[in-house]
């Protein structure tokens, strides 16, 4: 028989691996939130197993985090970066290797939480194959996502777009319970189908290693001056990021004729979404208005630096067209950094306007100029908006809140489960 225990779990992210490290180019957001809630559900008493496919033959199959955690990389397809728009092929790979993983292990997982919607398409074969409840979070709902693009880019790219479309309404449909991390998203989710049983758990941020560093401190280390204004940006270079409305916004700013205005845009492309053009397109935007002198381009920011770069902003600007939750936002917040955002999506309950910050219309750079200056012109205010926006980030977004909440939701989940567990097939190898 299998051996199953309550507090065994897996969380699968097919398309992030948890176990890269920060500051490297395939890092997103999703990364940081599986690896930082599997830690903090480990700490909490769990044992947990976070499945991600693995892209890199160099790198080893099992990574144990702690005595309760581990990420385990499954052959699925070439053990390469595979874009993302072609990785749908290679799920049912993942799918026989996850399966294998448990024969091999002696006992089935009662719960798995998926994320993204590639880990809820083999989570819900999963669930065909196997008794298991199935949580998952979305990170970013596709039929947002593409409102927010104009066109897309290829044959690809729609055929992809299409089938995540059925992935996710499905997924609403047959998860056992879905995870919104915001309201708005919710409200969203419930557009697509009205039989998903949602719940609403935001995402966290590290609120110890964010406001580590004083501001002065910060500042000297970026050889900034008193009295520079310096607005950041972190994120991937994509269209839907809108960083092109901040940097006219930027060639707005009254501000820029006294030459103490800086503009950091941090970040840079993921191999798996060929983002390098809209990098060169934003570089060359900065250029035809004459903004080369006032503005840098850090590239990505590791684990030492990024806190830094927060704690030395006087605002950090989340400019998206779209945005279900901005992890960025939260980490500006615990640094102390007051946040300027379009009013769209979770940053509409990240971002609490006049209080933490200030929410402007997507794609409107009149109105994200005007605001990013109210708040560069009083400092005064600039740190009372800081000092809010930490408490918010402390009370509402550590991880550990974020975990405890998980935890609550899977021992409920599980208490009134009425699984029947098979007995385990033959155990034959992981292919690693």
């Amino acid at each position: 028989m299998f051996v199953t225990e309550e507090k065994r779990i897996a969380l699968i992210s097919i398309d992030g691996d948890p176990a890269t490290k920060t500051g490297q180019e395939e890092v997103g957001c999703r990364n940081v939130y599986v690896r930082q809630v599997g830690e903090s559900l480990s700490q909490q008493g769990w044992q947990v197993d976070l499945f991600t496919r693995h892209r890199d033959a160099a790198q080893p199959a099992i990574v144990r985090h702690n005595p309760n955690c581990r990420t385990i990389r499954l052959a699925a397809g070439p053990q390469s970066v595979v874009p993302r728009d072609e990785l749908f092929q290679y799920l049912p790979d993942f799918v026989q290797q996850f399966q294998i993983f448990q024969q091999q292990e002696g006992w089935q997982y009662p719960l798995i939480h998926t994320n993204h919607w590639l880990s809820a398409w083999a989570g819900m074969e999963l669930k065909r194959n196997y008794p298991l409840i199935q949580v998952h979070t979305y990170h970013s709902l596709g039929v947002l996502k593409y409102q927010a693009i104009e066109q897309l880019s290829s044959s690809q790219a729609r055929s992809t777009a299409a089938t995540r479309l059925a992935v996710e309404k499905a997924c609403l449909e047959i998860a056992d319970r879905v995870i919104a991390t915001s309201p708005q998203e919710k409200q969203h989710m419930q557009t697509l189908s009205s039989q998903g049983q949602i719940e609403m758990i935001p995402c966290g941020t590290d609120v110890n290693r964010f406001g580590s560093v004083q501001r002065p401190v910060a500042r000297h280390k970026l050889g900034l001056a008193p009295e520079t204004k310096m607005v950041l940006y972190v994120g991937k270079f994509s269209q839907r990021k809108g960083i092109e409305t901040l940097v006219r916004a930027i060639a707005q700013s009254h501000l820029r004729a006294s030459g103490d205005l800086r503009l950091v845009i941090a970040g840079g492309s993921d191999p798996s979404q060929n983002d390098s053009p809209e990098r060169d397109r934003i570089q060359e935007i900065v250029a035809e208005l004459g903004l080369k002198d006032i503005t840098t381009f850090p590239g990505y920011l590791d684990d030492a630096d990024l806190p830094v770069y927060y704690a030395a902003a006087d605002v950090c600007v989340v400019p998206s067209y779209y945005e279900p939750f901005s992890p960025v936002a939260v980490e500006a917040m615990a640094s102390g950094t007051p946040v300027v955002a379009s009013d769209v999506g979770g940053l509409q309950f990240t971002v609490v306007p006049e209080v933490t910050g200030l929410l402007v219309p997507p794609k409107d750079e009149v109105a994200l100029g005007q605001a990013i200056d109210r708040i560069l012109i009083n400092p005064n205010w600039r740190d009372q908006l800081g000092q809010t926006g930490r408490q918010r980030a402390e009370i509402a977004f550590s991880w550990d809140s974020v975990a405890s909440r998980l935890a609550h939701l899977y021992t409920n989940l599980l208490a009134h489960s009425t699984l029947s567990i098979p007995e385990a097939p033959k155990r034959v190898h992981l292919v690693a």
